[in-house]
C-alpha cells in the first residue's frame, strides 16, 4: 500500500461525526504546510554575499594576501 492509501484507509475508519473535526485538522495542517518557504539552495544563498574590497582587489589580490597592500581603502 501506498503512504496515501494508508492514510485513506485511517480516515475511513473515523465516525462520520468526527469527520469535520478532522477535515479542519487536515485543512489547517496542509494550509501551514504549503505556507512554509522553500528551503533556499546554496546559489541562492551565495547569491547574497556582499563582498567589500578595494576596486583593484581582484587584479592584485596577490599583494593583499602576502600584506604588501592593506585593505584600508575599502569602498
Amino acid at each position: 500500500m501506498t503512504l496515501k492509501e494508508l492514510i485513506y484507509a485511517e480516515i475511513n475508519k473515523v465516525e462520520q461525526d468526527n469527520l469535520d473535526e478532522l477535515y479542519e485538522f487536515v485543512k489547517q495542517f496542509a494550509n501551514a504546510k504549503s505556507t512554509v518557504k522553500p528551503k533556499t539552495g546554496i546559489l541562492n544563498k551565495l547569491k547574497r554575499i556582499k563582498i567589500q574590497a578595494p576596486v583593484d582587489f581582484a587584479t592584485n589580490i596577490d599583494q593583499y594576501m602576502s600584506g604588501e597592500k592593506n585593505l584600508d581603502n575599502i569602498h
